[in-house]
């Protein structure tokens, strides 16, 4: 998610011209045929699934079975999808995590292509995903209606149980960071648990500061190629996975 300065870029084409005053209120808006055969194209695609994308030989065989299918990425919504090999690598880490704890459950805060990683990976995990988004109601009692502007408006069953947490807030704002830290607090098992915080880089100082992570050397990518560097921050010493942990400068 994760994605404020790319979604204000494409929403100030939109909303941030200024209205011509010599123009009636009454006239009408025209698109013109490419703008109009764009959006008609945008709109049919928002319920159709993306195209398989293949996830490499740790995930899959290569028959058509062991592809993955998304629901094609909301702008709107700051969705922007990761890379296959971002998700296989957070999903390969995550499964190896789970190795730690008896039972373990895992939560996905507004990451779902991980989601579908995670059980093509390992369908028998136990995995929890906490989204905006109503498409992914698909995914049955595994799907949590989220909202980050409501972060502790969630079932109570959920509270406290959850040992590792991969997160992906929406936006790349202190505030938003803030209420997604609430949520994590909320769901994290007191005992023991494990965090994974997938951010912009700009985020460093304050992921420190509110969650204590730290950045590892793996990046992650998007596959619509953001402007905004992204990183992993954990709250752990991963070894030598993920490249381990970037050294302070």
């Amino acid at each position: 998610m994760e994605k404020e300065d790319e979604l204000q870029r494409l929403h100030g084409h939109v909303s941030s011209a200024p209205r011509d005053r010599d123009v009636e209120d009454d006239d009408s808006l025209v698109l013109s045929s490419q703008a109009l055969a764009a959006l008609q194209e945008f709109l049919a695609d928002q319920n159709k699934p993306v195209a398989s994308t293949p996830p490499t030989s740790s995930v899959a065989g290569g028959d058509e079975s062991d592809k993955v299918e998304l629901v094609a990425e909301d702008w709107r919504l700051s969705q922007f999808w990761y890379e296959p090999e971002t998700a296989e690598t957070v999903a390969e880490e995550v499964v190896t995590l789970s190795q730690r704890f008896s039972g373990c459950r895992v939560a996905c805060i507004a990451c779902p292509t991980l989601y579908v990683y995670l059980k093509k990976r390992d369908p028998s995990l136990h995995v929890q995903l906490l989204e905006y988004d109503m498409r992914f109601e698909r995914y049955g009692s595994e799907f949590t209606f989220y909202d980050y502007n409501e972060p502790e408006d969630l079932p109570l069953q959920l509270k406290h149980c959850f040992h590792i947490i991969v997160a992906d807030p929406p936006y790349l704002s202190r505030e938003c960071l803030e209420r997604v830290s609430q949520t994590i607090s909320f769901l994290a098992s007191p005992v023991d648990s494990l965090l994974l915080l997938l951010t912009g880089e700009v985020q460093r100082e304050h992921a420190a500061e509110l969650l204590s992570v730290r950045p590892c050397v793996f990046k992650p990518h998007h596959s619509s190629k953001l402007g905004n560097e992204f990183r992993l921050f954990i709250s752990y010493d991963p070894g030598t996975r993920l490249g381990g942990l970037e050294e302070d400068s």
